[in-house]
């Protein structure tokens, strides 16, 4: 079959030279116009055009001056924060927290609050998102996008939440309410993999384009990343690896009750806190379980090989099927493990198995369902903005 070219129109040629310097300006810091163009390969005329069109369409403003040699000192240029602002929303059972970031992403609100008090969703995230553009003393009509992560699953067809264990209130039919709520781009993700993007973006995973990533926190979940893109499965319920049907723990017949799923069972918070007391840890979480057995030296080798023996089943049984060549543990359980507990899995699974993934433990201690909140949130909205030419 005949290759189809694109002709190299030259809008269209404009447009990818607009996108590329915009991109070099938010990696690079404020640049010149010689800069752009040496950067981008383009003639100092060509490059001078780019800025004046940036400029005209108010995506870039003058910051500040360059000293050089001889003659006037050189305009410094850089992507005008205020373009848009995007918002991403961290949903728990007990508190929300949002945050408004300007395009270039950087943060320049943050607020949160308790959901206890309420069972309005809609409400609840209006507040939210509205403080938080508040805070940054951003208009809300600039907020171009609010992503928020929530545990549970969200349908890929239509957007909307259709199971969250946790968030009993959230339901079919609340993405709709509250776009028109915002006035707003509405987007909901599995909060498991936001943390994933925000892992893959400045953690662990920077530049492994295949890895999963385990969470593990009250419950246990996985995120997929396959050739650099989020894998959700057909229903959203792709690394629901808390309900694997695995040896050492009643299975559950009917998912949709309250019963804890198998895998769940056998390597949950719960669980860890069981293991750790039977060697004589006891503790007010999981994470803290797991810190005091590492600081008790070879005293808590036997809760921390217990601990990596029953993640392996479920780290075993998704490696063997997507043989990825990293593995992630995060979440607070993941994070207090730390390196001791990676290299344990790390170990068990090559033992039970024919794949040899690297186990690594979080590289992000703050807030990486946020962080992949706001990334998801700002790829979109630079590419409305930045790419509001193409074609």
């Amino acid at each position: 079959m005949a290759s189809t070219r694109l002709p190299g129109t030259p809008r269209l040629l404009r447009a990818l030279n607009d996108r590329a310097a915009l991109e070099l300006l938010l990696a690079r810091g404020p640049l010149t116009r010689a800069q752009l163009g040496e950067l981008t390969g383009l003639s100092k005329v060509t490059a001078s055009q780019l800025v004046e069109r940036l400029e005209e369409r108010g995506l870039v403003t003058r910051v500040g001056e360059q000293a050089g040699g001889r003659g006037p000192n050189a305009q410094l240029y850089a992507v005008r924060p205020g373009t848009a602002h995007v918002v991403g929303v961290d949903v728990g059972p007990d508190r929300v927290v949002a945050a408004c970031a300007d395009i270039t992403g950087e943060v320049i609100g943050r607020v949160e609050q308790s959901t206890r008090d309420t069972d309005d969703p809609v409400g609840v995230v209006h507040n939210a998102v509205v403080r938080a553009a508040s805070e940054a003393h951003a208009q809300l009509t600039t907020v171009r996008r609010v992503v928020l992560g929530t545990p549970g699953l969200v349908d890929p067809a239509t957007g909307d939440i259709t199971f969250a264990f946790n968030l009993p209130r959230w339901h079919r039919g609340l993405l709709a309410a509250l776009r028109e709520d915002l006035h707003t781009p509405v987007v909901f993700e599995n909060d498991v993999n936001l943390a994933a993007v925000a892992e893959a973006e400045s953690g662990a995973a920077r530049g492994v384009d295949d890895f999963v990533l385990v969470w593990l926190g009250v419950g246990i979940g996985l995120a997929i990343v396959l050739n650099g893109r989020l894998h959700h499965g057909s229903t959203g319920a792709a690394g629901e690896i808390g309900y694997l049907p695995v040896p050492g723990a009643p299975i559950p017949r009917d998912a949709s009750r309250r019963a804890k799923p198998a895998f769940g069972q056998l390597a949950g918070s719960d669980a860890v806190r069981a293991v750790a007391r039977e060697h004589g840890f006891r503790s007010a979480s999981a994470a803290d379980a797991l810190r005091a057995a590492i600081a008790a030296g070879t005293a808590g080798g036997p809760v921390l090989d217990e601990v990596a023996r029953r993640l392996a089943l479920g780290v075993a049984s998704s490696c063997v099927v997507l043989d990825p060549p990293l593995v992630v543990l995060a979440g607070e359980v993941g994070q207090a493990g730390g390196t001791a507990l990676a290299e344990r899995v790390q170990h068990e699974v090559a033992a039970i198995t024919l794949v040899t993934p690297r186990v690594v433990p979080t590289e992000l201690t703050e807030e990486p369902v946020l962080r992949g909140a706001l990334r998801v949130a700002l790829d979109a909205v630079r590419d409305e903005v930045f790419g509001s030419t193409l074609g």
